[in-house]
């Protein structure tokens, strides 16, 4: 009887190539991300407005929003009425912020007011909760903030004026990816 020994064939070479394999997909994988890299350019909010996402508390976001879902709204019934709906039209329709829930309450209870056909302003009576509002309606319609305790209906509507009573324009600025950061 011839015996016949065979020797093990050596791991090493298949471990090197396996390696080297890994290495090789690393390297192709990281040249792709780094060729692919877009740069996010950091936008700025100017020192009288107010990032949306950013700068407003969860209440005041809330309000921010339904403000500018309702909008839409306030424009279709302007144009049947051919004037802009009292808050009290658009709480009866149940249209938030207008009316008075839950959801109204826990957010500021806010006291809403047209003033003539210019804009809504929502008085909160807890600015700790959430600061007050005011929805400019115009070709351009836009929504600012005043986080003090006593506010009052503003008689001239323009940027200028608003900036020296205390109000602050919030902005919503909408960039891929990110949809909440938070400030450490």
């Amino acid at each position: 009887m011839n015996t016949h020994v065979v020797r093990p064939a050596g791991a090493g070479h298949e471990t090197l190539y396996v390696l080297l394999l890994c290495l090789l997909i690393l390297c192709v994988a990281g040249s792709v991300v780094a060729w692919r890299h877009e740069s996010h350019e950091a936008t700025s909010v100017e020192a009288h407005q107010l990032d949306a996402r950013l700068d407003l508390n969860a209440a005041e976001q809330g309000i921010y929003a339904d403000l500018r879902v309702t909008l839409d709204e306030i424009n279709l019934l302007r144009e049947e009425t051919r004037a802009l709906p009292q808050p009290e039209e658009l709480a009866e329709e149940g249209f938030a912020p207008f009316a008075s829930d839950a959801s109204s309450v826990s957010r500021g209870n806010h006291a809403w007011q047209l003033l003539g056909e210019q804009a809504y302003l929502g008085v909160s009576p807890d600015p700790e909760v959430a600061g007050s509002f005011l929805m400019r309606i115009s070709e351009q319609p836009d929504v600012w903030l005043n986080r003090n305790s006593n506010v009052s209906a503003p008689t001239d509507f323009s940027d200028a004026a608003l900036l020296q009573n205390g109000w602050k324009q919030v902005i919503a600025q909408f960039d891929a990816g990110v949809t909440r950061q938070h400030r450490h």
